[in-house]
């Protein structure tokens, strides 16, 4: 097996990149829709709107998205042997934190679709930047590899 990932190497790096920027995009464009949705009354068209928004967005974008994201991420650790490599930890616990942001997110989906606003917009909208923040770090994390 290890032979065919190191042929396919490359192109395991193009999709992971690829799939990268779209569950990226997804995750940029899903709060701002949030501080929309939670902005309009709960009981307007426009909140059914903004919850089929979210619906789709996390459907056909991010879900798939996360899904390729970390197959083609743990087939590419092991074509290159990284497990035992620092950077490659600390890649990973911030992968699974922006995972569990895409879970919260979600579920804060689904709670304005409820009518419930738990949060704040101000709250919402900085929860925006987690993923700039992770991803900045991730690709210091895998261009530089630190340790």
């Amino acid at each position: 097996m290890q032979d065919w990932l190191s042929v396919t190497y490359f192109w395991l790096k193009a999709g992971h990149i690829i799939f990268v920027v779209f569950w990226m995009a997804g995750l940029f464009m899903l709060p701002r829709f949030l501080v929309y949705h939670q902005e309009c009354d709960p009981a307007s068209p426009e909140n059914a709107v903004w919850a089929d928004r979210e619906r789709k967005l996390l459907k056909i974008i991010l879900a798939p998205s996360i899904i390729v994201v970390w197959v083609l991420g743990v087939l590419l650790a092991f074509s290159i042997g990284a497990w035992s490599q620092g950077w490659l930890h600390a890649k990973l616990a911030l992968v699974l934190g922006l995972s569990a942001y895409h879970g919260y997110l979600s579920g804060y989906v689904a709670k304005l679709a409820k009518g419930e606003r738990p949060l704040s917009g101000k709250q919402l909208r900085l929860l925006n930047e987690v993923p700039g923040v992770a991803l900045a770090l991730i690709v210091i994390l895998v261009v530089i590899k630190p340790f």
